[in-house]
């Protein structure tokens, strides 16, 4: 079964880094960004777009944690967001949400059917209610400690390898 990534609004190039090297391991089909999530640099070490020259030193900081699987993995931005997820929903993707909301389930109790594409967001604020409402499915990890989430990348190799291993 093909399985993706979309990183949404990802503020941390740390954790891009290490999503990029959790999905390379896993053997996820491409990484997707979207909004303000850092980009790195092509396999020719050209920045992608205009957007990401304000990233500065973030390149750096997504090859320091990918140690090469952002030269390696198949990877895009996707700048017009809403019709890019229509098209992928016609190419037989579903589109499922990893966010702690009361319409979620536990991901252990997920079938892989088709194509999926895992969408994760921000760090601190998550997916907004406009883009879960576009999701097919919402997933989360359930929590029994003190604290209410884990970190973005942590979550992310939690889904992958429980799914694709």
């Amino acid at each position: 079964m093909q399985v993706a990534v979309l990183l949404h609004n990802i503020r941390s190039a740390h954790n891009v880094g290490s999503i990029f090297r959790t999905a390379d391991t896993a053997g996820v089909k491409a990484v997707y960004l979207s909004g303000y999530t850092p980009l790195p640099h092509d396999k020719f070490g050209r920045i992608q777009s205009a957007f990401a020259k304000s990233y500065g030193r973030a390149q750096k900081e997504i090859a320091k944690t990918a140690l090469g699987a952002e030269k390696t993995m198949a990877w895009q931005h996707i700048s017009r967001l809403n019709s890019w997820l229509q098209r992928m929903k016609r190419e037989g993707w579903r589109v499922v949400g990893v966010e702690q909301d009361a319409r979620a389930r536990d991901y252990r109790t997920f079938n892989l059917k088709q194509k999926t594409l895992f969408v994760f967001g921000n760090e601190v604020r998550g997916l907004s209610p406009a883009f879960l409402a576009q999701c097919d499915e919402l997933v989360e990890i359930p929590m029994r400690g003190i604290k209410e989430s884990l970190n973005v990348s942590v979550a992310t190799g939690i889904i992958l390898f429980h799914f694709l291993s």
